[in-house]
């Protein structure tokens, strides 16, 4: 899923490659997804974007934007954009296919769900776009403690960790993937309460936040995650899938796997005591 580490990675690589071609044809729905989720008439896409140039790509939170000329489009959430030279083959199935006109190509996919949006400059009113453009980036410096500490203080303090950093988009692009080891890093319970906070464990998370989306983003993603060409991101996940079966590297443990808030939360029971 795209978060911020992936999206920043990914907006870079095409800022990369793709900026300066011209876009010579758009399909969508080639393979039809009930949960691929298209901002307008995907059928106009072609219209919008065909014989458009590659200004600049950004990375807005968890979303990528694609500029050409007076039009955007924005890729969320589930998509998967791969980068297809000429002459290399295509994979079959695909949602969304922008062909330019050097014959290379930028082929999306959609995991469980995702979105796509096309739209003249200024007039995407999508919340969650605006949100991920408007809110700030725990990225950037404008985060800072004075910000996180008001952040907290406006939560109610009956919300668990989770629900806090990773639902509603309080945090555009900080989602249930990246929070797990954010999580470890501050040693804090997914499960813990806003309210039971100690000021050094406030301390811990706000920190634990910031370096570890950092390292995230510096070492090209998650390895659970692939990048513009197809390739797994270089910072390896301690609380993930991939290390279910691993002993925790804090204590030597077991990773706990649980189903909290509408998905799996990975932590340590002794490094992340549930307290309170």
């Amino acid at each position: 899923m795209l978060e911020i580490p992936e999206a920043q990675v990914i907006a870079g690589q095409m800022q990369q490659t793709i900026t300066g071609k011209i876009v010579q044809s758009v399909e969508t729905n080639h393979s039809p997804h009930k949960f691929a989720f298209f901002h307008g008439d995907p059928a106009a896409y072609n219209g919008m974007l065909a014989g458009k140039r590659v200004d600049t790509t950004a990375a807005w939170a968890g979303q990528i934007e694609l500029s050409a000329e007076n039009f955007k489009m924005v890729f969320s959430d589930g998509v998967n954009c791969r980068y297809f030279a000429a002459g290399e083959s295509l994979p079959n199935k695909h949602q969304l296919w922008i062909g330019f006109t050097d014959g290379s190509s930028i082929v999306c996919s959609v995991q469980m769900y995702g979105g796509f949006s096309v739209f003249a400059s200024g007039e995407n009113d999508n919340p969650y776009y605006l949100a991920a453009r408007e809110k700030r980036n725990p990225l950037s410096t404008d985060f800072d403690s004075a910000y996180f500490q008001a952040f907290l203080e406006a939560a109610k303090l009956s919300l668990s960790i989770k629900a806090l950093l990773a639902t509603e988009q309080r945090i555009p692009g900080l989602g249930n993937g990246v929070l797990q080891d954010i999580l470890f890093n501050a040693r804090i319970n997914p499960r813990f309460k806003v309210g039971n906070l100690t000021d050094s464990e406030k301390d811990a998370l706000f920190n634990s936040i910031k370096s570890t989306l950092q390292e995230m983003t510096v070492k090209g993603g998650r390895d659970t995650e692939k990048d513009l060409f197809g390739s797994a991101g270089g910072y390896a996940t301690v609380m993930s899938n991939k290390t279910l079966e691993k002993p925790c590297p804090g204590c030597g443990g077991v990773i706990v796997r649980q189903a909290f808030l509408g998905g799996n939360v990975y932590f340590c029971p002794s490094c992340q005591p549930l307290k309170g």
